[in-house]
């Protein structure tokens, strides 16, 4: 396939074949080179003859090979002729990431990372097969996928404030638990606060570089070597459960659709159908669950450091979800249209004035969470007004794989790799050495290349760069 080069960092697969839209690919010529190397831009070029799709399927600097839809991949459909898709959205609804911020300072810390990072292990489940210690009945596990963190701060696991600076407020209001299967349900009963295996992560940060003093201090990021907590899960064995019964329902109820896809995670369903809204409901509905899942964690969290530094009070920044389907308006040729906007791998990127970010952060737009891998940066962005009309306010989600999980299974050996993290001083506790291998920092992108492209392309503007200081894994 023939890729151009449309300006620095932009590049395009035009139309062709049942393309209905071109594919813009946003990435460097080093980044494109490893995007490359998988199914990816194809998978993009799928997209892109799905119905009802505007403008571009769009591919992110950390896009990589997903099933249906890229990872880093984000597609915005017509909500009255066009579809929603479960593989747009991905197998693990509301994998998102939360930033909290302390008052510590590294230098107070640092020599007590180990004890911290054992307490933090201590009060979050995390790995294969652990249970969260919440038992819900019937009503109050239905009240979870309704409402989001409305159950949440009910019961005293999250203040006002922690509403007021997430997502969708922690409750789509499109939810609907009798959309979610028993199976599902069953899944997720006893997983609520559990952080899961892979490359989900609760981290212990401190604050390296602050490139707008005046945006940074809005969000709460005050100083170099301010401690900060970064918290990536998502909605754990519900999420996917709901997009394995969906894909299996698209399947049985579509043959039409189905048996003419290109792929079989492709699947979709025609908006205005009783499937569509039955996959917007229980999506919607993991979503509130993923964001309970979170503040749960961020609960437990703010519990150890508490034990840890006596009468520490942590503020949530921000929490923003990477694998969902939302309903947003955009311009399109010069007329206000409502899409269906998918992001698998992507971050919303709302820019200044608009409605739904919180009050506090309006005027300089929504923030940004990006995290890298263990033993590298992350960082904390803003969006813009460019991201509204080059990606459909969207900017990337974090590094990016560049090998399978069996290739790093192959190629690193856990304790070797948390060894070699020790030595920079980064403190590593997981709930398998296996967990450890397979999300060695060498796994992903350069993160500060990923940064680099959507600083410069204007889709989400640097604000700060952090470090980790210690890490805990499933």
């Amino acid at each position: 396939m023939e890729i151009k080069k449309i300006k620095d960092n932009v590049y395009s697969v035009e139309k062709e074949g049942k393309m209905n839209v071109p594919v813009r690919i946003f990435a460097s010529e080093k980044i494109l080179n490893k995007i490359k190397k998988d199914n990816s831009i194809q998978q993009a070029k799928n997209v892109a003859c799905m119905p009802g799709i505007y403008k571009q399927s769009i591919m992110m600097c950390d896009a990589h090979q997903g099933y249906g839809f890229p990872v880093g991949g984000v597609a915005a459909f017509d909500t009255k002729n066009g579809c929603i898709s479960p593989g747009g959205v991905g197998f693990d609804i509301n994998c998102g990431v939360r930033l909290m911020t302390s008052d510590l300072t590294k230098d107070v810390v640092e020599p007590k990372i180990k004890e911290l990072i054992n307490e933090l292990f201590d009060h979050v489940p995390c790995g294969v097969g652990k249970e969260s210690r919440i038992r819900l009945d019937d009503d109050e596990f239905d009240f979870v996928l309704n409402g989001g963190l409305k159950w949440a701060l009910k019961n005293d696991y999250a203040n006002e404030d922690d509403l007021e600076k997430c997502e969708e407020n922690g409750c789509m209001a499109t939810a609907d638990h009798t959309k979610v299967s028993p199976r599902a349900r069953k899944r997720g009963r006893r997983q609520l606060g559990t952080l899961g295996a892979g490359n989900h992560f609760l981290e212990v940060q401190y604050v390296d570089e602050i490139y707008d003093s005046e945006i940074a201090e809005k969000f709460g990021i005050r100083n170099k070597n301010q401690i900060v907590i970064m918290i990536h899960s998502g909605s754990r064995g519900l999420g996917h459960q709901v997009c394995s019964d969906y894909l299996r329902k698209i399947e049985n109820d579509l043959p039409e659709i189905f048996n003419n896809l290109p792929e079989k995670d492709l699947a979709y369903a025609p908006t205005g159908t009783e499937l569509a809204n039955d996959y917007l409901g229980a999506m919607s509905a993991a979503a509130n669950y993923g964001w309970c899942n979170r503040q749960i964690i961020s609960y437990e969290t703010r519990k150890a450091f508490a034990r840890v530094f006596e009468g520490e009070k942590l503020n949530l920044m921000y929490d923003v979800a990477h694998n969902i389907a939302k309903v947003e308006n955009y311009e399109i040729d010069g007329e206000m249209r409502e899409v269906y906007v998918h992001r698998k791998g992507a971050t919303r990127a709302f820019g200044p004035g608009h409605k739904e970010i919180p009050k506090i952060y309006r005027d300089v737009g929504q923030p940004i969470i990006l995290p890298g891998s263990m033993g590298t940066a992350s960082y904390v962005l803003v969006g813009t007004d460019k991201a509204m009309n080059e990606t459909f306010s969207s900017t990337p989600h974090g590094a990016g794989r560049l090998m399978s999980r069996h290739e790093a299974m192959k190629k690193f050996e856990g304790e070797s790799v948390r060894k070699q993290l020790e030595k920079q001083k980064i403190y590593i506790k997981a709930a398998s050495i296996r967990g450890i291998s397979e999300e060695a920092p060498e796994v992903y992108k350069d993160v500060d290349e990923i940064v680099r492209v959507s600083d410069e392309v204007g889709i989400g503007k640097k604000v700060a760069r952090l470090r980790p200081l210690g890490v805990i894994k499933g």
